[in-house]
């Protein structure tokens, strides 16, 4: 990727997300080629979830989705 210097002051955080990520980015002062910013270590690769969920699912009683009843929609201020 090229870049002017001013963009890449502007974005420097994000850019710098891209060169960890294992791009190159080569910064210009106008048209011209001045610098060339690289990644130190290997691209960072995802790292894979160890272990079982913890969130444990709790029932849902069959009358959880029914309709509200007159005094429920009262109390809502529906009715």
């Amino acid at each position: 990727m090229k870049l002017t210097i001013h963009k890449a002051k502007t974005h420097l955080s994000r850019i710098l997300h891209q060169v960890e990520a294992g791009e190159e980015v080569t910064l210009c002062r106008g048209v011209v080629p001045v610098a060339k910013i690289v990644p130190l270590t290997p691209p960072r690769k995802a790292r894979p979830i160890v272990g079982q969920p913890t969130a444990k699912p709790f029932p849902i009683p069959p009358d959880a989705f029914a309709p509200l009843t007159e005094r429920e929609l009262m109390d809502w201020g529906i009715r």
